[in-house]
């Protein structure tokens, strides 16, 4: 029997490749590309993927691991910072398993719990984790316009 925990992770990883996949052809200078008038880096744009990830585990879920300085979040624009890509995808592939970890020990009853939060208000852990997936494929799809048509300052 597939449950809605198995079913929304499925959804949520199957989402999550569009931004996964360009991991794997980035270089460094790629980290630099931006699309003006946008301040956004792909390195920042990939650090708010983490961050965002690592704030869902922690103020969605409950997740006590989640160890998270949302950086981009609290600086809400491109510092110029997000230029290490060994560390950026070593962040992400931690804010993954955070997230995957605590989603995975939800039950059927917990995907119709509210919880709230200040950027979204009251929501079903449901209607928050379609947030996520969402958030994650729009940024990759910016990632992807910056990679092919941005350029470096």
């Amino acid at each position: 029997m597939t449950t809605t925990t198995t079913t929304l992770l499925q959804l949520w990883i199957e989402s999550r490749s569009r931004f996964t996949n360009q991991l794997t052809t980035l270089s460094a200078t790629d980290l630099l590309k931006k699309l003006p008038p946008s301040t956004n880096s792909v390195g920042f744009l990939i650090r708010h993927i983490g961050d965002v990830e690592l704030l869902f585990a922690k103020n969605v879920f409950g997740s006590i691991e989640a160890k998270v300085i949302a950086k981009t979040v609290i600086d809400k624009k491109d510092t110029g910072e997000w230029i290490n890509l060994e560390e950026l995808i070593a962040y992400v592939d931690y804010s993954f398993e955070i997230l995957k970890k605590i989603v995975e020990q939800q039950s059927e009853e917990d995907w119709n719990s509210k919880i709230e939060t200040k950027e979204f208000g009251v929501k079903t852990k449901a209607e928050a984790f379609g947030r996520i997936i969402s958030h994650t494929a729009y940024h990759a799809g910016q990632m992807a316009l910056c990679i092919k048509y941005g350029h470096s300052e």
